[in-house]
């Protein structure tokens, strides 16, 4: 039976006091050409529980998943290990169940598990203060350039040219409604990333400069350099993270001067899941704090002196401000934020570390098997676990390629930036602690065949 909650009269009667014509009339903003005139093509209208079943069984045996394939891809998205631990204890009850306190000091427990999960973020990232998790990484970035543009009153974004373009777009998008005036570099294939024209773009205007470390490429961007080129103009240093494994390796951005740090947890224990749900970190200078999107617990006593967690901030969210809240974040990731907390207290600071280390391990071992394939060049000087390697084929074709002999190569640059025909040849790659000595070998082995067999058919 379908649910209808509403009669025609009162759909015509909200539409009135809206001053809608037609329910088509709320989509306005979406492109016509991204809406459907009727139901989805090739679909039955109705079909069985046990011909649904079987029909998307069918259709999930067509993946080749990152468990059963040598896999080297990366881009924001990254295949770790994670430990059995973790699984368990979150679906413990008492964590599965809580989502998200809106009567906070009654769920102690779950208070706990974000002030915990807050610190570890902090000292991840080297600021003085993180809040209680995002939705993503990409939307926490958007949030910390409006979080800028608050605190600077300028509307001018500076994003370098190795920002993920999907964190670019995600600004773009909702900056259509607040009227930030987006500069949108592209990246250069150069072994280390030039900011000249990056720092030559800060001027009096700027709001802040968003920065990605390690960067699309995989390169290590000079965050102290950037950082005073943005204090000198009065802007701030937003620094992106998508790999938070890295900074068991390199210096915390904070610790380099970024004013805001956000990034994407995902890689600590959330799983890839074809794509979410995923993990926003943030953290900032303790001065922005009453600017900073999203919640924060604090640790108190109550009135017998016993140890007590509070939800501290939360007045810039929707629930409470309504139309006036200052952000998008009404919720956050509790239950991914948990599964990160918990992994990361079992690596603990020196587990991290050793954690990077086997992962640059990997990455540098994948680097050396690939420089000696004939048609391939390693474009990175320094990297952590995902570099950059020039072809002279197509990425997009190669990457195809490879998956048809079973092994997913890398994410090709030209399926990223589309309209970007120089970047065309690039393949970004990433080894983790889950690639194998053999996974390396049938890479090199496999992608040295691909890249042969093309150049002996082609006319020369």
């Amino acid at each position: 039976m379908r649910y209808l909650p509403l009669t025609p009269a009162e759909r015509s009667e909200m539409l009135t006091v809206i001053g809608a014509a037609t329910i088509d009339d709320l989509f306005a903003d979406v492109p016509a050409e991204a809406r459907l005139p009727g139901p989805v093509p090739g679909l039955p209208n109705h079909a069985s529980e046990m011909a649904v079943e079987r029909h998307m069984s069918a259709l999930a045996a067509q993946n080749l998943s990152a468990g059963t394939a040598p896999f080297f891809l990366g881009a924001g998205a990254y295949r770790h290990h994670i430990p059995a631990s973790v699984d368990h204890l979150i679906q413990r009850g008492e964590f599965l169940t809580a989502y998200t306190p809106y009567q906070p000091e009654i769920a102690q427990g779950t208070l706990q598990v974000l002030f915990e999960f807050q610190t570890q973020v902090a000292r991840l990232f080297g600021t003085e203060v993180a809040n209680a998790s995002m939705y993503d990484g990409s939307t926490a970035c958007w949030e910390a350039v409006a979080m800028a543009g608050r605190i600077t009153r300028r509307r001018k974004v500076v994003l370098c040219g190795g920002l993920h373009p999907h964190y670019g777009a995600t600004i773009e998008t909702m900056a259509k409604f607040t009227g930030d005036q987006i500069e949108r570099q592209v990246p250069v294939l150069t072994a280390e990333p030039d900011h000249g024209a990056l720092i030559a773009a800060i001027d009096g205007e700027t709001s802040c400069v968003v920065v990605q470390y390690p960067d699309i490429l995989g390169r290590i961007p000079d965050l102290p350099a950037i950082a005073a080129a943005a204090q000198a103009h009065g802007a701030l240093l937003i620094a992106v993270v998508t790999e938070p494994v890295a900074l068991g390796l390199i210096e915390a951005p904070g610790k380099l001067g970024a004013d805001i740090v956000v990034g994407e947890g995902q890689s600590l224990s959330v799983g890839l899941q074809f794509g979410g749900p995923y993990l926003g970190l943030f953290g900032c200078r303790e001065k922005f704090v009453r600017q900073m999107p999203g919640r924060l617990c604090g640790q108190t006593v109550d009135a017998d002196g016993r140890r007590g967690f509070v939800l501290t901030l939360s007045t810039r969210e929707q629930h409470i401000r309504r139309e006036k809240a200052t952000s998008n974040i009404c919720t956050n990731a509790g239950l991914c934020a948990l599964a990160f907390s918990i992994h990361m207290t079992l690596l603990g600071g020196e587990g991290l570390a050793r954690l990077a280390r086997v992962n640059h391990d990997r990455a540098r071992q994948t680097a050396e098997a690939l420089s000696a394939v004939g048609g391939v060049e390693v474009l990175n000087s320094a990297f952590v676990n995902e570099f950059t390697v020039l072809l002279r084929r197509d990425a997009r074709e190669v990457v195809r390629e490879l998956a048809d002999y079973g092994v997913l190569g890398g994410v090709s640059l030209g399926r990223l930036y589309p309209d970007r025909p120089e970047l065309g040849h690039a393949l970004l790659v990433t080894a983790t602690e889950t690639t194998t000595d053999q996974d390396i070998h049938a890479l090199a082995a496999i992608l040295g065949e691909v890249l042969a067999n093309a150049h002996e058919g082609s006319p020369t």
